[in-house]
C-alpha cells in the first residue's frame, strides 16, 4: 500500500482563532467545520481540502452532502466541486462511507451523483438492477472487470483526519511467468485515431502509440530494446492498473478511472451499439502483452493491446519513481 498523504494535521483556520479542525470533528461540530470549509474554498486557501476530508469522512451523509450545494443551506462561501481533494476528491471519500442507498437520497449534483454511484460499484455493492449511466457504462462491474483484483484494493483507503491509503497496481502485475520476447523492428506509427488519444489522456507519464499490425508490433516502439521479458495476458489482469493510472492524482477517483478504461473500450472499437455489448465483445478478443523494463521503479506500466477485427495495436508504456 502507498500511504498518498498522512493523516492531516490539527491546523488552526486563519479566519480567527479556534479550536483545530481535528477538535471541531472529534466533537461533532459538522455546522461548524462546513462554514470553515466553505469560507476557505472562496478564498482559494489549500485547507479547504483537510476541512472538506473531515466532513465528507466523519459527518452526517445530509449535512456532508451540503458540501456540494451550490446554495441553500449550505452556508457562505463557496462549495466543493467534482475536483476539490485533499488525498483524494471530497465525492469518493463520501461515497465510501454510505450505501447507495443512503447517497441516491441525498441532493448531491447529477455528475458527483454518478461518480458516487460508480464508487460503490467498485467496492462491490449491487445496485439491484442492470440500468446503466447516462453513457451505457454499467453501474455494477461486468466479471472481467471484477476478477483482476480484491475489493479492498480498488477505491483509496481514507484515514479519519485526513490521508489515504491506496494499492499500487502494475502492469504486468507479477514477473511470474514471463519470458524473454524478441521483439520485431519498429515499424510506422499511425496518427491522430481517437483510441489513441483516450490511451494517452489516461496518464501524463506514459506515452501511447498506435500501429497497424500486432501487440508485438506496437511493444517494438516503446520498449527499451529488441528483447524484452514479457508475455501474454487477458485484458481482467491488466484492466487495474489502467483505472489505477486514469485515477492516481488526488484530484481523481476510481470511479472515473473506471469511466476512462470504458470510453478508451469505446473509442477502440469504434463501432455504434450498446457500450456493454461493444465493450464485452471487444474485451473478449483483446491480444494483450505487457513487459517489464530494466529501469522499472516504483510505478511502471508497459503493455500493448491487438484487436484482431481491425490489425491495429496500441501500447502504452512509462516508468517514474514518484509515488501514486
Amino acid at each position: 500500500m502507498i500511504v498518498e498523504n498522512g493523516p492531516g494535521p490539527a491546523r488552526q483556520v486563519r479566519y480567527g482563532q479556534g479550536p483545530s479542525g481535528r477538535r471541531l470533528a472529534e466533537q461533532g461540530r459538522w455546522e461548524e467545520l462546513l462554514e470553515r470549509f466553505r469560507l476557505a474554498r472562496a478564498l482559494g486557501d489549500s485547507l479547504s481540502g483537510p476541512l472538506g476530508h473531515l466532513v465528507a469522512y466523519g459527518a452526517p451523509a445530509a449535512l456532508a452532502a451540503r458540501l456540494f450545494d451550490p446554495g441553500g443551506p449550505g452556508g457562505p462561501g463557496a462549495p466543493a466541486t467534482a475536483a476539490d481533494h485533499d488525498a483524494g476528491p471530497l465525492w469518493e471519500v463520501l461515497a465510501t462511507r454510505h450505501p447507495r442507498p443512503v447517497l441516491d437520497a441525498l441532493p448531491l449534483p447529477s455528475g458527483i451523483r454518478r461518480l458516487a454511484a460508480h464508487t460503490r460499484a467498485l467496492l462491490g455493492e449491487d445496485p439491484g438492477d442492470d440500468a446503466p449511466d447516462e453513457d451505457g457504462v454499467p453501474y455494477r462491474l461486468l466479471p472481467w472487470e471484477d476478477g483482476g483484483w480484491e475489493r479492498d484494493t480498488r477505491v483509496r483507503e481514507y484515514l479519519p483526519f485526513g490521508g489515504a491509503r491506496r494499492a499500487l497496481h502494475l502492469a504486468p502485475p507479477t514477473r511470474e511467468g514471463l519470458a524473454v520476447i524478441e521483439l520485431p523492428n519498429p515499424g510506422s506509427r499511425l496518427t491522430g485515431l481517437p483510441a489513441t488519444r483516450a490511451l494517452a489522456a489516461l496518464s501524463d507519464w506514459t506515452t501511447a502509440v498506435c500501429v497497424r499490425g500486432r501487440a508485438a508490433d506496437a511493444a517494438a516502439q516503446l520498449a527499451g530494446g529488441p528483447e524484452v521479458t514479457g508475455g501474454h495476458l487477458p485484458f481482467a489482469a491488466l484492466y487495474p492498473a489502467l483505472v489505477h493510472l486514469a485515477s492516481a492524482r488526488p484530484d481523481r477517483g476510481a470511479a472515473q478511472g473506471r469511466l476512462a478504461v470504458w470510453q478508451l473500450l469505446a473509442a477502440m472499437d469504434g463501432t455504434p451499439g450498446p457500450l456493454r455489448t461493444v465493450a464485452e465483445s471487444l474485451v473478449a478478443r483483446l491480444r494483450c502483452l505487457a513487459w517489464t523494463e530494466p529501469a522499472d521503479d516504483l510505478r511502471h506500466l508497459h503493455l500493448a493491446l491487438e484487436d484482431p477485427a481491425t490489425g491495429l495495436a496500441w501500447a502504452l508504456s512509462g516508468t517514474t519513481p514518484e509515488p501514486a
